[in-house]
């Protein structure tokens, strides 16, 4: 019987063992990743109920939580181009990509088909940093790699570059918006933002 009962429960077991594998240490910079990736996953599946701003409304402190807005777009623009910036300037640009941010999770994430998050390592980068890889797999057994950048700041990990299968979002978005704002200013930087969070609004 005993043998019996082993037999029955070592699947169930298992499936235990690989369930519990996949969630985060506390305070891991896996946690922050694990953090946004469940909800963006609860903004899929709540998707057409919340409707895109209550999406939007839902992902706002998510991302406040885990990006570093201030350090990625201040990455993206370069310390040159950001130093000849003042501060109401540097409040815009920051506030604007947040927003940009957010209302792009907001129209990516808004259909739940059976997806998941798939965790596959976390490892140590240079300059005291983190690299959270894991994967989405989607209902067709299609899979899209996450690579995550990750610091330390203020007591707790955050995201501060995204790679999809290996592109890197930082680089995308460095090499158009310094040349938006090297060739015709900073202004035209913030109307490009504005009209992105614009065409976002109606992915419904």
């Amino acid at each position: 019987m005993l043998i019996l009962i082993s037999i029955i429960l070592l699947p169930f077991i298992s499936v235990i063992k690989i369930a519990n594998a996949q969630e985060p240490e506390p305070d891991s910079a896996y946690a922050a990743v694990y953090d946004l990736q469940q909800s963006l996953l609860q903004s899929m599946r709540n998707g057409a109920q919340l409707g895109f701003s209550g999406r939007v409304e839902f992902l706002t402190p998510v991302v406040k939580r885990t990006h570093d807005i201030d350090l990625i777009i201040k990455t993206i623009i370069g310390a040159t181009l950001w130093n000849t910036l003042n501060q109401e300037q540097h409040d815009s640009i920051i506030e604007t990509f947040r927003q940009l941010s957010i209302v792009t999770y907001a129209g990516q994430f808004k259909q739940y088909d059976g997806e998941q998050f798939n965790f596959i390592e976390q490892r140590d980068l240079p300059r005291e940093q983190k690299l959270v890889r894991s994967q989405l797999i989607q209902n067709n057994g299609d899979i899209v790699n996450f690579d995550y950048v990750l610091h330390h700041t203020d007591g707790k990990w955050m995201i501060i570059n995204i790679l999809f299968d290996g592109v890197s979002d930082l680089a995308i978005k460095r090499s158009e918006y310094r040349s938006i704002m090297q060739r015709d200013g900073f202004q035209s930087l913030i109307d490009m933002l504005q009209v992105k969070i614009a065409e976002a609004e109606h992915t419904e």
